[in-house]
């Protein structure tokens, strides 16, 4: 005969799973690994079992096979809310309670969940159960852009369990170009760190860098990715005979090319001083609206005399991101006296669409900047230009601008190294530098 439980046990146990039925109604808490599906997947018939032309000699073999991983945990705050951690190296990423809304498809009888980036204008929208969680990643400001989303509980690797031997150590310093035959060719570097199978990095190029990159080496092959609500990268690359690397560069479902490198640690790229100039030495100027319908013009009394920092962004951008929340804590932090900062939005939907002022209202809302950030025209690089002529282009978002007293421009940085990359203390420094300047000079007399 079996052995009767005592009553008061039956009772522990069953409240015991009623309780945490109630304290986690959505997603168990701890860690997942999720995957973006950047392709689809459609299987070739071969009924011969004859080579298949696309998959005979392929330089680089893609083992993922289009599937972009990154890694999330799911901490409760209270027994019903609970934010989303998402990891790519060494940042933290956290999507606040605010933007997590969990319920049920009455119709479809499943629990669903959406998880908003507000400021980078997507979204996760997905039906989960268990231990499963399946969707798609949307972003608003392209037309039918869904990307196929995955995710699995309990599971914390990125792209494999393996442990192959790696065939080399690939830290250090990498000179890349990207690009295929038939497009233009672009240099970048590498910065790579690797302890045992495990891989972390970026890359720099003359308009920005890739944001904190994670990834594993197995065998002759390396893979990295990044997830953050905006950038959806992977790079896989084989290490070669010779020590170089050779792979291929995702951007989502759209933008697929191809990248080599050498190693190179005296390798460098332009000065991100030298890329962006004035047509001529006179005054800047400009006059854009903010999302409340007023206008700000350079030369406006409030802004006479002092001087100005003009951050050239979008509110999609990671890299812009990067800068304002470096700005903002400069500013926290050192006596900046009558410094101003002024941010010209160019954004995906253009001047005149009200998605555009949703997106800075959102960004405002949720970077919390203490400056202007006004609406300055089309994320389009060429009508960013038109819009700003007396630059003689825009090559990056951000371009940052220091413009002293008299409104005369003193520097214009292009792009960003942020956090990531090696370069950042260096822009720390250069940048502190360079407002030292501007607050150093005397203000213009007042004429009478």
């Amino acid at each position: 005969m079996r052995p009767i439980l005592p009553l008061t046990v039956l009772l522990f146990l069953l409240s015991a799973c009623t309780f945490v039925q109630e304290r986690y109604p959505a997603l168990p808490p701890g860690p997942y690994r999720a995957v973006l599906e950047l392709e689809d997947n459609v299987i070739v018939p071969n009924p011969k079992g004859a080579p298949i032309a696309e998959k005979v000699d392929l330089e680089f073999e893609e083992v993922t096979e289009g599937l972009l991983p990154f890694n999330f945990s799911v901490v409760y705050e209270t027994d019903t809310t609970f934010r989303i951690e998402m990891r790519n190296g060494e940042e933290i990423i956290t999507v606040p309670p605010k933007d997590i809304q969990y319920g049920r498809d009455q119709r479809a009888g499943r629990d669903t969940i959406r998880i908003d980036f507000p400021v980078y204008d997507s979204h996760i929208s997905a039906y989960h159960e268990e231990k499963v969680i399946e969707g798609v990643w949307v972003i608003h400001y392209r037309d039918n852009a869904r990307i196929p989303f995955k995710a699995y509980f309990g599971k914390d690797h990125r792209f494999t369990t393996l442990r192959k031997e790696p065939l080399a150590d690939v830290s250090g310093t990498w000179a890349v170009t990207f690009g295929t035959q038939e497009e233009e060719a672009y240099p970048g570097i590498a910065e790579f760190t690797q302890n045992g199978n495990h891989l972390t990095g970026t890359f720099r190029t003359e308009t920005g860098d890739y944001r904190y990159l994670e990834g594993t080496v197995q065998g002759n092959k390396l893979y990295l990715s990044v997830f953050d609500g905006s950038h959806a990268f992977l790079f896989e690359a084989l290490i070669r005979p010779d020590g170089t690397l050779s792979g291929t560069f995702r951007s989502g479902r759209t933008y697929l090319t191809n990248w080599v490198a050498r190693r190179d640690p005296a390798f460098s790229l332009r000065s991100p001083d030298a890329l962006t100039q004035m047509r001529e030495a006179a005054p800047l100027d400009f006059r854009f609206p903010t999302v409340e319908g007023d206008t700000i013009a350079l030369s406006d009394p409030a802004y006479a005399g002092r001087p100005k920092l003009i951050s050239i962004m979008g509110t999609w951008c990671p890299n812009c991101r990067d800068e304002a929340e470096f700005l903002k804590q400069y500013l926290a932090e050192n006596d900046t006296q009558d410094l101003a900062v002024l941010s010209l939005a160019f954004e995906r939907y253009g001047a005149e669409d009200e998605r555009s002022r949703a997106a800075i209202r959102r960004y405002q809302e949720n970077m919390g900047v203490p400056w202007p950030v006004l609406l300055a025209g089309s994320s389009d690089k060429t009508a960013a230009g038109e819009a700003l002529p007396m630059l003689d282009k825009i090559i990056s978002f951000p371009t940052l601008l220091f413009v002293d007293r008299n409104n005369i421009v003193r520097r214009i940085h292009t792009g960003y190294n942020g956090p990531a990359t090696s370069k950042f203390a260096e822009f720390e420094r250069s940048f502190a530098a360079s407002v030292a300047e501007l607050l150093a000079e005397e203000a213009p007399a007042q004429s009478e």
